[in-house]
């Protein structure tokens, strides 16, 4: 599994603003979500993942604010947290790994505490690889929802590209996807959001949560 460091540089939710609004299944397209009139007031916990500038942080801060009652979990925050002896994952470094299993603990941890509290907690983090089957089992809370944010290596480029920040460093965009695609376990919703805006993109989310829930 190649990263580096795997940490949510994500812009702000003024990302795709020039798309044109398209409409998908399940979404017509002006806003409106099929059902959330109806929304089911019961706390659980939310997944967002994807490769980096896949939208993860500007998606799920937008599905946050939508919900009635909800928390938005950055896991990132907990790899920054560690002032001194961090060590960002690469392959074959087992310190890496540690501190990235630990950061998805607590990540977990802390969805699980505002699902406890009657919140619906959206956690958004790089978690691809065979690690996405072990996070399911780290939450607790159920329903538990997964969603895989899985644009084209091209449109994740080009949002890359339009970043202040980089968070690839010697990877490629081409390398983290192939491991999204050939390496994680196929759980949850996953979407191509290429040609979809974060508002559509969320509208994707709630009309069809029931595919991502595990």
């Amino acid at each position: 599994m190649i990263n580096s460091g795997w940490g949510d540089r994500g812009a702000g939710r003024g990302e795709w603003r020039d798309r044109p609004a398209i409409a998908t299944a399940g979404n017509p397209g002006d806003g409106r979500v099929p059902g959330l009139a109806e929304w089911p007031l019961v706390s659980s916990v939310y997944l967002i993942t994807g490769i980096m500038a896949a939208g993860k942080s500007t998606v799920a801060q937008a599905l946050a604010e939508r919900l009635p009652k909800a928390a938005h979990v950055r896991g990132d925050t907990f790899r920054k947290a560690i002032v001194s002896g961090r060590v960002d994952p690469v392959p074959g470094d087992a310190e890496g790994m540690r501190q990235l299993r630990l950061r998805y603990r607590i990540a977990a941890g802390a969805a699980d505490e505002y699902a406890a509290a009657g919140f619906t907690a959206v956690v958004q983090d790089v978690v691809i690889g065979p690690v996405l089957a072990e996070y399911v089992e780290l939450v607790r809370t159920r329903p538990l929802h997964v969603v895989v944010l899985a644009p084209a290596p091209d449109t994740v480029a080009e949002r890359e590209a339009g970043r202040g920040k980089t968070g690839y460093g010697a990877w490629t965009v081409d390398d983290l996807d192939t491991s999204l695609r050939t390496e994680t376990p196929r759980v949850g919703l996953w979407l191509d959001t290429s040609e979809l805006t974060p508002e559509q993109t969320v509208d994707a989310i709630l009309a069809r949560r029931d595919e991502a829930a595990v």
